[in-house]
């Protein structure tokens, strides 16, 4: 490819041929599915999810690769891509101009702003029932980590709150162009059918991210601004106390302390 890969966009573009079958496969897309893709490339993903899906409606920052694009795209009569940096888009008004039953996100996620595109998705009150993405494996694992593993932080805690988490595979950097510096892993998410009982959102995500703001505290020491004797009246039914660290807590541990705090 002629083409000159840019690091500040986090260019690495998917090659082989089989990881990008599995990826369109394993996202279970239909005619019924409009699917948005972040960070087109050279459209080597895109043309998988044209072949599938109802529409695909595609963010790429770079529009140096407009002709790439349209080249490898031509035939395509169900895409748009929006020549846009995704962050800075209107998600909700967007996807207001199609028709569709569902809606998915599949995308091999610019590295360098993974999370960001990940919160805006979550927070855009656009209804995904599923995000299907390709991001460093060791970004992935903190998505669906354990409960007391180092990997485990309010970002898991983010997500699970909204999704249910699964692994679909690992990708091997080799599989780039160019390669990347590290491995890369598949995600799942699938939108829960029955949300946590919360009582007060704005709470339960500032105590989450106040429990982990400094990772070696506990949480006496995290949450000194807190009535802590509503929160010990929680943690003493699991036998623990204000020395405990944040990722040893549970979501549904977070949920009963934020809905103590919120009466």
């Amino acid at each position: 490819m002629n083409f000159n890969f840019k690091k500040k966009f986090g260019q690495n573009f998917l090659k082989d041929q089989n990881i990008l079958n599995n990826i369109a496969i394993k996202s279970e897309i239909d005619k019924e599915t409009l699917v948005i893709e972040i960070g087109v490339g050279a459209a080597a993903l895109t043309n998988k999810l044209c072949e599938r899906a109802g529409f695909v409606l595609a963010y790429e920052i770079d529009k140096e690769l407009t002709e790439i694009i349209a080249d490898n795209l031509k035939g395509k009569d169900n895409v748009n891509v929006v020549f846009d940096d995704f962050l800075n888009r209107d998600l909700k008004e967007d996807v207001s101009k199609y028709n569709y039953k569902k809606i998915y996100v599949v995308a091999n996620l610019p590295y360098y702003i993974t999370t960001p595109i990940i919160e805006k998705i979550v927070n855009s009150n656009v209804n995904v029932e599923r995000i299907v993405v390709m991001v460093q494996k060791e970004v992935g694992d903190r998505f669906n980590a354990k409960v007391g593993s180092k990997e485990y932080n309010s970002l898991t805690i983010f997500l699970n709150y909204y999704y249910e988490i699964s692994k679909l595979m690992d990708v091997s950097r080799n599989c780039f162009i160019p390669a990347p510096n590290v491995d890369s892993i598949v995600v799942m998410m699938q939108k829960r059918d029955k949300q946590y009982d919360v009582k007060n959102e704005e709470i339960f995500f500032k105590l989450v991210r106040d429990s982990f703001k400094f990772k070696r505290k506990n949480l006496r020491n995290n949450l000194k601004d807190y009535d802590l004797d509503k929160i010990l009246k929680v943690l003493n039914k699991y036998n623990m106390d204000l020395s405990v660290r944040a990722e040893k807590l549970t979501i549904d541990i977070f949920v009963e302390m934020s809905n103590s705090l919120s009466e």
